[in-house]
């Protein structure tokens, strides 16, 4: 039973419990470890850095969407400066960020004070040791697994922050990895072809053939002679020497005959595609200025936000209680921080916020984490724009003043 998150210590709910079919449980756990093999595939890493440094560095805070204001918050201090003993805010966001990527699930354990039930510490959990739960009443729980003893327990919902990539149930995340499988796949074996390729000194296998009859051990003992002295990028460019009428024949295509560069330029554009990462952003692809910014703002905007989105209503939900968030409290990420770098269309925002009244000075300065100027409160609107029902009267006032000049 959840307790009254109000009243009473969220962390109440937990207790050891033992299941049924402890197999299928350490199975389930254990899925997925070879999931950071496809980290060596150099497109995969650099679009799951790429994801996890944007989401570290967006600042975090507390604003009352009733009146948009910032307000200071205990909870500032554990998204700001300290969400456990062993971690900085931007590690604790990469690290939740890449286990939602690379599992499909990003887990965070509440830790609350047993009296007061405000939080003390957000540990994440790495998403082979948790798995959700829904009992027969349907109530959402969390199973979790200690590494260390094996030991079981049952969380409550509140005790646990879960954010999920794309899901197909609402409760478990299904990661970019297993719906790129295919994708990564091929390029695990192209890499693989290219390791194999140039440790074998850039040069096609071929064939030695001669018109001697020769018995098993001495093809055995001129193959491994051969593999000695040629195979291997120590020894490229080595100059072989065949006797006994033995001639060289090479029978494979070459790396250009085959297209291999352009082959691993596609699965690159597919594992960019996958992950909703521009190409620019993993060194990869055509470079222009022009089509670079417009990328970025895409980026944030396609990409970033519904993954910001889904992180600001879990905390939200999870780490407020009930009363706060009927006074409006909510929290928030800034994604301002992600356009930091591209000037010219942050300049191009903020001078039309401001231009139609929607942003004052001070605005922008706290966006900029820049202090207040004396002044910076008020807002200015052109005198240009008029609303519908007074352009009539606004028009004959003109008239009547262009004759009275």
């Amino acid at each position: 039973m959840i307790l009254n998150r109000a009243m009473a210590p969220r962390n109440e709910v937990r207790q050891t419990i033992t299941l049924e079919n402890p197999e299928d449980w350490v199975q389930g756990v254990t899925r997925g470890t070879g999931r950071q093999g496809a980290m060596k595939i150099s497109a995969v890493n650099a679009c799951v850095e790429c994801l996890c440094n944007s989401m570290s560095k967006l600042p975090v805070f507390v604003m009352n969407a009733k009146t948009k204001e910032h307000v200071e918050h205990r909870l500032l201090r554990l998204l700001s400066v300290r969400p456990n003993e062993a971690m900085t805010p931007a590690v604790y966001k990469k690290l939740v960020e890449a286990n939602r990527l690379m599992g499909g699930n990003g887990y965070v354990l509440i830790m609350r004070n047993p009296n007061t039930s405000r939080v003390e510490e957000l540990i994440p959990l790495h998403y082979n040791y948790v798995a959700p739960w829904l009992d027969e009443t349907g109530k959402l729980w969390y199973l979790v697994t200690n590494p260390g003893t094996g030991e079981l327990r049952k969380l409550g919902n509140f005790d646990m922050l879960h954010y999920k990539a794309y899901t197909e149930d609402g409760i478990n995340g299904i990661s970019v990895l297993s719906r790129a499988q295919e994708v990564i796949d091929t390029s695990k074996a192209a890499q693989k072809y290219e390791n194999g390729f140039y440790t074998r000194n850039a040069r096609p296998v071929g064939i030695l053939k001669t018109d001697d009859h020769m018995d098993k051990s001495a093809k055995d003992k001129i193959r491994e002679e051969w593999n000695k002295i040629h195979e291997g990028v120590d020894n490229a460019f080595r100059i072989a020497v065949l006797d006994l009428g033995i001639d060289y024949k090479q029978i494979s295509m070459s790396n250009k005959d085959t297209q291999f560069v352009e082959s691993k330029a596609v699965s690159v554009e597919d594992i960019a595609r996958f992950f909703g990462v521009p190409l620019y952003k993993i060194n990869a692809g055509k470079q222009t200025y022009n089509s670079n910014e417009q990328n970025g703002i895409e980026y944030v905007v396609g990409t970033l936000h519904p993954i910001v989105t889904q992180y600001e209503e879990e905390d939200t939900y999870k780490l407020l209680f009930e009363k706060e968030q009927k006074q409006g409290l909510e929290i928030r990420r800034n994604m301002m921080a992600e356009l930091r770098g591209d000037f010219t269309s942050r300049g191009a925002w903020y001078r039309t916020m401001r231009e139609i009244g929607a942003y004052s000075v001070d605005d922008i300065m706290d966006l900029e984490d820049r202090p207040a100027v004396p002044g910076g409160k008020s807002r200015y609107a052109s005198l240009n724009y008029v609303p519908l029902e007074l352009f009539e009267e606004l028009s004959i006032n003109r008239n009547r003043a262009g004759k009275g000049g």
